[in-house]
């Protein structure tokens, strides 16, 4: 782990190479899990906002699914997620005419109809964040669908980091963002994992 401010990176969200490859996983993050995306308490606020504006852009089964169980749910472990179509994949998730998953939240930001592009938790995936008392735990959670993002990452020569620098700069800042960018790029330099 390596400390930046009050976080704790863990040393794989700097050695692994990540980059999504659509194509190939067809965005399955947004179907499998033991129950929907993670939110912060604000976002349960702002999906309940904007709803009306993006729902437009979801699927059938998912405006149903937000009819019967509303914009966010409790999960059997107690925390505030995004309601599942029949327990598989989230509500806001739609594919499409590539059969790829998308998020119809982030469709209506793209379309600058809503100024929220999607959960925290949806944009920094792989990355989990953990809250302790005195500091934030970053984590790299791997799925086994994601391969095809490791090989790509690979083959691009992009860390997670590098990956995510837009939804991590979102979370914890520039200047945060620019630390850790440093950190990584000495840590490499001495270290150089997996070359």
């Amino acid at each position: 782990m390596l400390k930046i401010g009050n976080t704790l990176v863990s040393l794989d969200v700097i050695e692994r190479q990540f980059a999504c490859d659509l194509k190939r996983c067809k965005g399955i993050c947004c179907v499998h899990g033991d129950s929907g995306a993670p939110l912060e308490e604000e976002e349960t606020e702002i999906l309940e906002k904007y709803y009306d504006d993006f729902k437009e852009f979801m699927q059938a089964a998912g405006r149903n699914a937000v009819e019967q169980q509303a914009t966010s749910v409790i999960d059997s472990d107690g925390d505030r997620v995004t309601p599942l179509i029949d327990g598989k994949e989230c509500a806001y998730a739609y594919r499409d005419d590539d059969g790829i998953y998308k998020c119809a939240i982030e469709k209506a930001w793209e379309k600058k109809r809503i100024p929220f592009r999607k959960p925290l938790s949806c944009h920094l995936f792989p990355i989990r964040l953990k809250e302790y008392e005195d500091f934030t735990a970053v984590n790299f959670e791997f799925w086994k669908d994601c391969r095809p993002a490791l090989e790509h990452g690979k083959v691009r020569n992009i860390r997670v980091y590098e990956f995510l620098r837009e939804a991590l700069t979102r979370h914890f800042g520039k200047t945060w963002y620019r630390e850790l960018k440093e950190v990584a790029r000495a840590y490499l330099q001495q270290y150089r994992p997996g070359d």
